[in-house]
């Protein structure tokens, strides 16, 4: 879409944040005006649409506003019923990577119980939720009283860190990894090295691959957006 507009400035009121377009609040697709609780989002936002498409006339992509799409999925789908989401990320208890290890090579065997048990122990003591581990891809079944602890505590994040754990626990196939991240106990670029251990592994014995290089670049931008949503939205001024 060619941009519109020439100026961007946020605004405030008793409900929130809302950002202008020219003087004008941003809409939703529902129509409801975007409006966020924490003032740097806001700015951050206000930063995305001043810099899209360069002036008015040019050219942008909604791939330029990425914080506006998850603010705007975190107000329209998310803050009405929470439930879905919440159900959606904690499902990842079930199945979380780290339960899952290989039994061959040893290097590898020994990396996974190296970087990946320290965060399992973490969560059985953080959450009292201990999960258990298998070889190879045979299911893993969990403790219903570790599964229905790691749901309690998705289920008591507000509804921004839903929204970017809803980008971050797909991306690392971990609500273990996920949780750390959103409790600040891992950064984006550590959450990504752990999801994609075992990938890098076979990187350093056979080489790189260009098509799996860029996947998982784009796994690592949607964990720093992740990351980086979590951080303004917790932000004081």
């Amino acid at each position: 879409m060619r941009r519109f507009w020439d100026t961007v400035r946020v605004e405030s009121d008793n409900t929130g944040y809302a950002i202008l377009l020219d003087g004008k609040p941003m809409h939703l697709p529902s129509g409801a005006v975007l409006r966020v609780h924490a003032e740097p989002l806001a700015c951050a936002i206000a930063e995305e649409w001043q810099t899209a498409g360069g002036a008015n006339g040019g050219e942008m992509s909604f791939e330029d506003t990425p914080l506006t799409r998850l603010a705007g999925t975190a107000q329209q789908r998310i803050a009405p019923d929470p439930a879905p989401t919440v159900d959606a990320i904690a499902r990842f208890a079930e199945s979380d990577l780290l339960c899952y290890r290989a039994d061959a090579p040893e290097k590898l065997v020994a990396r996974q119980t190296r970087e990946w048990q320290p965060w399992l122990d973490w969560v059985a003591t953080t959450y009292h939720a201990p999960l258990r581990v298998g070889t190879g891809i045979a299911y893993v079944k969990q403790h219903r009283g570790s599964v229905a602890a790691l749901r309690n505590a998705v289920a008591e994040l507000d509804v921004a860190a839903l929204a970017a754990l809803g980008i971050a626990v797909p991306a690392l196939g971990s609500l273990v990894l996920g949780l750390a991240l959103a409790e600040r106990q891992l950064d984006a670029e550590s959450a990504h090295a752990l999801g994609a251990l075992d990938e890098l592994f076979q990187v350093e014995a056979w080489g790189e691959d260009a098509e799996a290089a860029a996947r998982r670049a784009s796994i690592a931008a949607d964990i720093a957006l992740a990351e980086r949503f979590l951080h303004l939205t917790r932000q004081r001024v």
